[in-house]
């Protein structure tokens, strides 16, 4: 059978025009949508940022000094002079939680911080695989065997001879530094293990893509929420350890303070003069469950499932 023109004709059809139901929006400002209707995680945000304010420029605009001692005022109750009181020594106990946040604040952003180095140890470990990954992640283990206190101890042991005065402080930012990205590197592990296989990783493989360039543009992008989440968790559990290690003298030396040293020094006169202990453990209970429920508003909020 011959074909012929005559015998096929034009379809005819007709373009529909599809209404938008909402403008399209990114990953992250979607998730910024759903954070905002969390009202108390905006709530813990406002919160966060204001403390971080006051510890930043509080002890600035303080007429008095954190490590000002003054007898003649000491042990008294708050009032419009000292909106805290003042302690044993005189010293203004307002201006002495908002130096304390200083100490306690900067521990935890620090702890955060530490985090990136398990994003980046994680994400080797699973991209690489084999014998490569068995290897990092015994490390892993052998340094999660080893006590967080004992590394803070021994720390302290070798730093009071070569810095007395900051042995402490320092102490606490190594022990951190060796410890706390550990349960970051397990998690990015984790996600590394579940994302290598997906179609786009060989897609990139398949067009020549070098492995660094899989890794730290394809597959750790993908699994920032949990790596924010969980950094923003850090921060509060840090912040509770140091002032567990404050309060059994394992923390900063006199005069400067932390909450956990200001909650320590209460406990002597706790049944006289309970305002002692009473601001700065606000201080710590405010501070962890503001971080506590802003992580748990980002969780909600950068999860892929919950996006409608």
């Amino acid at each position: 059978m011959q074909l012929s023109t005559e015998m096929f004709k034009p379809l005819q059809y007709k373009v529909v025009q599809e209404d938008l139901v909402r403008p399209s929006t990114t990953y992250w400002q979607d998730a910024w949508r759903r954070l905002k209707k969390n009202p108390l995680a905006m709530a813990s945000l406002a919160l966060i940022i204001f403390i971080i304010l006051l510890a930043v420029f509080g002890p600035m605009l303080s007429p008095y000094s954190y490590a000002e001692q003054d007898f003649a005022r000491k042990n008294q109750g708050p009032s419009t002079a000292h909106w805290f009181g003042t302690d044993g020594l005189g010293r203004d106990l307002f201006t002495r939680v908002l130096h304390g946040a200083r100490i306690s604040l900067s521990i935890g952003f620090m702890a955060s911080l530490v985090t990136l180095f398990g994003v980046l140890y994680g994400g080797i470990s699973g991209f690489a695989g084999g014998w490569l990954d068995n290897v990092m992640m015994r490390f892993v283990d052998i340094m999660y065997s080893i006590p967080f206190l004992l590394w803070v101890i021994l720390m302290m042991v070798y730093l009071k001879e070569i810095l007395p005065e900051n042995a402490g402080l320092i102490s606490m930012y190594i022990a951190l530094g060796l410890v706390y990205w550990l349960p970051m590197a397990r998690i990015v592990r984790g996600q590394i293990l579940s994302l290598k296989e997906q179609e786009f990783v060989l897609a990139a493989h398949t067009i020549g893509a070098p492995k660094t360039r899989i890794l730290l543009r394809h597959l750790i992008p993908n699994c920032i929420g949990p790596v924010i989440v969980t950094a923003t968790l850090t921060i509060p559990e840090a912040i509770f350890t140091e002032a567990f290690l404050s309060f059994i003298g394992l923390g900063v030396s006199a005069p400067r303070a932390s909450w956990g040293t200001l909650a320590s020094d209460a406990l002597v006169s706790l049944k006289s003069y309970p305002h002692l202990l009473f601001f700065p453990a606000a201080a710590i209970c405010i501070t962890l469950l503001a971080f506590n429920f802003l992580g748990d508003g980002l969780r909600d909020a950068l999860d892929p499932k919950m996006r409608k």
